[in-house]
């Protein structure tokens, strides 16, 4: 059932276009067996959306409420900042659970798989479908790892709107930033939630400062805390100027009360929201023509008088155009201030609608997703997100059309429309969505079956975690014909490894994890070679003649070119079967055999006897470009990792010492409350195992964050030394 996806649908009807997006099929395989949804094991559910006590509504409007009725949401963050537990409590005061999960505990919703309950976080994308006062909300809780950060972009691309959870002691950290840019790319309208505010060192002030500063956004303050770490008792409402206190009592954080802030009661609280409160007006009048006219207008002596459903709706205005991003905060862990985030979600971000993506909703059998268990439907309409089965050949970011025809025809109606209303975007990019970006591994490893009986089991368990997964890659050694397992990291070649083993039932081992190191010519060579061979009654005659270069520019592929002398005379077949060989060499490096980049090959001569077949054409230019790879002078390219280093300190020396012996070079140190934060860059070959180190240097205090940078060249006796250890001369 690896080919269960999730997809999206919005508003318009275009002839015979379907289009939906995968994501998240990896994580529902599990609960397949009980398709049906009539028991729910392990944890106390609620009724369904839609069933309010014994109340039933009818069928239609359970599964397809009005689209402006509709949010689809994605919960982003970096690593540990509170997105699952967040997800947990909209669940359980939505009504969808009957009791609290807990990471901790490795009881909550949307982690249910076995490797993301031993290590308290989230590893793939979990959807989740509920209702909140009259809405209804399909969210999905992405992983904030960075191995895993593919699964977040997929995400992204097909909701309306994100809310990206901060650690108020920490704010903006370097997951966020990536996760931030995501959403950046993809256009996504967001809100911000400071979550921990009851945490020792959290600070209100300083994470908005954050957000201004790393991720260039403009904050509109809506809310304001009640105390700050264990002091934290609430929030205001700095829209209504009201005080939300939690129940210091409560177990569940459903009891709170919201009143008035009274000038008698509250004068310095009340004096402070106030200022708060013009200051957001200036701020959304600045950034909304309509609003500030209607300030200007009618509210300009007293702002005071301002009713806040204009207010709210110049809000969600800015915040669609994503000109600026609502900030409010909260305890999910202590059950503060996940109610108005909801209420937040639904009152500022898009409904599907409002983001205009046009294509038609027609699919054989639907699901709706409940994180690993789902309920089938008959019908399902514009602006919902559900599940579809039986789509054997699709993969993440495909659009499905019925057919050729009608997906052009949709797509020269999208450019004409557009060209009439004078659109700087083209619709047609809109209408089909391009396909996932995925970044290149940079581990790797063997992997083999306990038995040759059983490779092609691996190899079938392999084919479908790619499909999952596209992040995976998956090739064989020419030399050794070993399976390799290329990956984006430590944890994510370990998950990817125990899945094996669970899912599969497969005892797989592993070889040593190596760098994905990459080669580089630092001079201009020419090489000439020829191939003649007899094969049957048939002789294959080829000589070549070509250059190869280092570029200035980087490039993963091989740049090809040809000479004037021979650019006019080669056939398309020629031209095919040499782009062949120059691709395949630049396969296996001279060095390591890594993939050689930053190079352009130039075609000097081609003479093919008659007859020749296109593969030996294609042979004897591979074997004359790894000649001349191999007389070039050679450097190794290595990956260099951004890293940000949160410890006390008290353990900065330390870790600081530690960063040297790796070859780590500081970019600068900050100070974030009590702690310092260490940003530098380290070679990818450096880090394996630094999380264990690190946590003895610091007594287990300290966290660090990875995001590749990019690949530079080692210096000679780095190199000599990896040459060395490769050909087991030390």
């Amino acid at each position: 059932m690896s080919n269960l996806r999730i997809f999206a649908v919005n508003r318009k009807k275009i002839s015979s276009l379907h289009y939906f997006n995968n994501m998240c099929s990896s994580k529902i395989r599990a609960s397949l067996k009980r398709l049906k949804l009539h028991v729910l094991l392990g944890r106390n559910y609620s009724s369904l959306p839609g069933l309010i006590g014994n109340d039933i509504k009818s069928l239609h409007s359970i599964i397809n409420p009005p689209i402006a009725k509709i949010r689809n949401i994605g919960i982003m963050a970096h690593i540990d900042a509170g997105k699952t537990t967040t997800t947990e409590r909209i669940l359980y005061y939505s009504g969808y659970t009957r009791s609290l999960g807990d990471v901790d505990d490795g009881d909550t919703v949307t982690d249910f798989m076995a490797q993301e309950r031993e290590r308290g976080i989230t590893i793939q994308s979990a959807a989740v479908t509920f209702d909140w006062k009259g809405y209804r909300i399909n969210l999905i809780d992405t992983p904030g790892h960075v191995d895993f950060t593919l699964e977040v972009e997929r995400c992204l691309r097909v909701l309306d709107g994100a809310v990206a959870v901060f650690d108020a002691s920490a704010g903006v950290e370097a997951q966020t930033l990536t996760v931030w840019r995501q959403a950046d790319k993809h256009k996504v309208p967001r809100i911000c939630f400071l979550n921990k505010m009851d945490k020792i060192g959290a600070s209100f002030n300083y994470a908005v400062e954050s957000i201004r500063e790393k991720l260039k956004a403009k904050p509109l303050l809506l809310q304001l805390p009640v105390g700050e770490g264990k002091a934290f008792k609430g929030v205001v409402d700095v829209v209504s100027k009201e005080k939300l206190l939690w129940n210091p009592n409560s177990d569940d954080g459903k009891d709170f009360e919201r009143k008035p802030l009274l000038e008698m009661s509250d004068p310095k609280l009340l004096k402070e929201t106030t200022e708060a409160r013009n200051a957001l007006i200036e701020q959304v009048a600045d950034l909304d023509d309509e609003f500030a006219d209607l300030v200007l207008g009618e509210f300009s002596e007293n702002f005071d008088l301002l009713p806040a459903e204009k207010l709210q709706t110049a809000i969600h205005r800015v915040t669609l155009a994503q000109t600026a991003v609502p900030v409010l905060c909260g305890s999910a862990l202590k059950n503060k201030g996940v109610q108005p985030l909801l209420d937040a979600i639904t009152m500022y971000l898009p409904s599907p609608e409002e983001r205009n993506y046009e294509f038609l909703e027609r699919i054989s059998r639907l699901l709706l997703p409940f994180a690993d268990q789902h309920i089938e439907i008959p019908l399902l309409t514009a602006g919902n997100i559900a599940l579809t089965v039986g789509l054997k050949h699709t993969a993440t970011g495909d659009t499905i059309v019925s057919s050729k025809s009608s997906a052009l025809a949709a797509s020269r109606r999208a450019r004409r429309e557009g060209e009439k209303k004078q659109k700087e975007n083209n619709e047609t990019e809109r209408l089909l969505l391009a396909g996932v970006e995925i970044p290149e591994p940079v581990f790797f490893c063997t992997i083999e079956p306990p038995s040759m009986a059983k490779q092609p089991d691996l190899d079938h368990a392999l084919k479908c975690l790619q499909r999952e997964d596209p992040s995976l890659k998956v090739k064989l050694d020419p030399d050794s014909g070993q399976t390799v397992l290329c990956g984006m990291g430590e944890l994510h070649i370990e998950i990817i490894h125990d899945r094996i083993k669970r899912e599969y039932g497969l005892e797989t081992y592993l070889g040593p994890l190596q760098v994905a190191y990459r080669e580089a010519i630092l001079n201009s060579v020419r090489a000439t070679d020829t191939l003649d061979r007899t094969l049957g009654d048939k002789r294959h005659l080829v000589t070549v003649e070509l250059e190869a270069k280092p570029m200035e520019t980087a490039s993963l592929l091989p740049v090809i070119e040809y000479a004037a002398s021979v650019a006019g005379d080669l056939s398309q077949a020629s031209r095919e079967a040499f782009e062949n060989g120059v691709h395949s060499a630049c396969l296996q490096g001279p060095l390591l055999g890594s993939p050689v980049q930053d190079v352009a090959v130039t075609l000097h001569s081609l003479v093919i006897h008659p007859g020749t077949s296109t593969t030996m054409i294609s042979a004897c230019v591979s074997r004359c470009l790894q000649k001349a790879l191999k007389k070039a002078d050679k450097q190794i390219l290595e990956p260099l990792m951004n890293l940000e280093v949160t410890v006390n300190r008290d353990y900065l020396s330390p870790v600081l010492a530690d960063l040297a012996q790796r070859r780590g070079n500081i970019q600068e140190i900050q100070s974030r409350q009590d702690n310092k934060v260490v940003i530098g860059f380290v070679p990818l070959a450096e880090t394996m195992g630094y999380s264990t180190v690190l946590r003895t240097l610091t007594s287990g205090s300290a966290t660090f964050a990875l995001e590749l940078s990019n690949y530079q060249a080692m210096n000679p006796q780095d190199q000599s030394t990896l040459l060395s250890q490769r050909h087991g001369l030390s």
